[in-house]
């Protein structure tokens, strides 16, 4: 299996698409001003204690208050709340955690009123990020994540990953590690770290450890609360942390900025294949030249076509997604109906599992499939169904399907999960049922062009256009795009882009930046 990694830097986002044999199974789409994700640590204060939830309320600085229950204060949190306050109380001195007093574990049974008070500074973790009308989840229990390691203040403990199984490097590393960690602080050893030198191993604690040392110095110069502290990588490296792995073939980027981020990350933990980083500098949208703009249309929304006319209903709700499993006018096996119900049920698994990566679905998901009378095939879906899910990164639970023929998975859900609308809102009419002579729209983007270079004076910007408007103007021995051309200037050039709907267009000048050229009429 070969995987690549496609990131789209647009102005006001940054888009990640994940290939595996040139299938997308995963998309992740972030603002590029958005704050409150996972692994962002702030210095906030409580406003609301909620001893009836054994919970309180602490500003975080989000609009809604953040969560934090008081089995997410963790063992340690008197540790960490000492060290605190004594943080504040010095302004001159930075307290070192290895010098620091660990008290007492807390009480597993005790309460958040007998522990906490309003308006209390305390130090927190973003675990879950804001989803709907809910706030985002804290924990006190800290961890800083490398590739290799997790640091955890105040554990003192060293934990390696369940997925090495060699009893002997299991010990090497829990050895190993217990040797170089700082004193009062824990490590966890990701599956990664197997084979890793002594050096690699302890160059990234150094790094984690930096990490909490300069987040301790923000906390002491923090003047204004809520303060972020410490702040998650970028999506596009942490993304990559958690997946780089020798089947990686290349990592396109299409902004020189997170280009040379990303570079310089895979220059530090794998020197030998910095060269699979690679600058994208085509006309075409980034996601148009590696076909993930056409399988994002295909795997979105309601109704997921597999194979052979049968397809999946995905609904979203509250409190669970329900998946309805449909054969549609598939052809019927040979075999008969149960044989049919197999295939097409396995080809469901097979697509539930990408799609649940895909849109990061998390929470109950409780599916539907066509009922097979036989017990061996309802164990072959159940058992295609975990072997599916286990390249799946999120904590995970299935159960065997029920007398009823539903299969329930558990997933977990750290942020919302990624919906995209792949239906198409006119751009003409911008919804209102009523549009422009399409005829004329040719006649429009002349106009536009011609206000841009005559009185505007810009000589050198793109139109992008859809696929099928793009073929119509360059259609042609003297074609409209050659007219404009000769016109207006070699300055223009016109671009197809797969993402825009049948009349949708947007202009750029060299820099990328967008120029707006739209308006909205009123339609009598």
């Amino acid at each position: 299996m070969t995987s690549e990694l496609v990131v789209d830097v647009k102005p006001k986002e940054v888009s990640i698409a994940l290939l595996e044999d040139k299938s997308l199974v995963e998309l992740q789409s972030e603002g590029r001003n958005i704050s409150y994700a996972v692994g962002n640590i702030y210095l906030g204060r409580i406003r609301k204690l909620m001893p009836g939830l054994n919970a309180c309320f602490v500003d975080v600085g989000y609009e809604k208050d953040a969560f934090l229950h008081y089995q997410d204060l963790g063992p340690q949190f008197n540790s960490l709340e000492k060290f605190v306050r004594q943080t504040l109380s010095d302004k001159k001195k930075v307290p070192q955690i290895s010098k620091a007093t660990i008290l007492p574990d807390l009480d597993k049974s005790g309460t958040v009123s007998d522990t906490l008070k309003v308006g209390q500074e305390v130090v927190v973790q973003i675990i879950k990020e804001p989803i709907s009308t809910k706030g985002p989840r804290l924990t006190s229990e800290l961890s800083f994540a490398g590739r290799y390691l997790v640091l955890m203040p105040f554990n003192d403990k060293v934990s390696v990953s369940g997925k090495i199984k060699s009893s002997e490097e299991r010990a090497r590393l829990k050895q190993l590690l217990m040797s170089i960690k700082p004193r009062n602080c824990g490590v966890i050893v990701r599956t990664v770290a197997e084979g890793k030198r002594v050096a690699e191993l302890d160059g990234e604690l150094k790094v984690l450890v930096k990490h909490w040392e300069d987040a301790i110095v923000k906390v002491q110069k923090a003047t204004k609360l809520p303060a972020l502290i410490f702040e998650e990588t970028s999506r596009a490296v942490g993304l990559l942390r958690d997946l780089f792995n020798p089947s990686f073939e290349s990592i396109h980027v299409n902004n020189e900025a997170v280009y040379h981020e990303i570079k310089d990350y895979v220059s530090l933990i794998a020197p030998e294949r910095a060269g699979i980083v690679k600058m994208y500098k085509g006309q075409l949208p980034i996601y148009d030249n590696f076909g993930i703009t056409k399988q994002v249309k295909a795997s979105f929304g309601r109704t997921i076509s597999y194979k052979s006319g049968a397809y999946l209903i995905i609904e979203h709700t509250e409190a669970l997604h329900v998946v309805d499993v449909n054969s549609g006018n598939r052809t019927k096996n040979a075999n008969g109906q149960e044989a049919n119900a197999l295939e097409v049920n396995l080809g469901a698994a097979d697509e539930l599992a990408r799609q649940l990566r895909l849109r990061d679905m998390g929470g109950i998901i409780v599916v539907d499939f066509i009922d097979m009378n036989q017990a061996e095939n309802r164990q072959k879906l159940y058992e295609r169904m975990c072997q599916n899910m286990q390249k799946d990164r999120a904590r995970h639970n299935i159960l065997p399907l029920s007398k009823f023929g539903l299969m329930q998975i558990t997933r977990q859900r750290v942020r919302p999960a990624m919906d995209v609308n792949t239906s198409e809102v006119c751009p003409t009419c911008f919804g209102k049922g009523k549009i422009k002579s399409s005829i004329l729209f040719t006649d429009m983007l002349e106009s536009k062009i011609d206000y841009l270079v005559n009185k505007l004076k810009i000589r050198k910007f793109s139109l992008h256009i859809h696929p099928y408007i793009y073929a119509y103007v360059n259609q042609g021995l003297v074609s409209l795009k050659r007219q404009w051309q000769l016109k207006y200037g070699f300055g223009i050039k016109i671009i197809p882009d797969q993402q825009l709907a049948f009349l949708q267009y947007f202009f750029y000048d060299h820099n990328g930046e967008e120029i707006d050229m739209k308006e909205e009429i009123e339609i009598k």
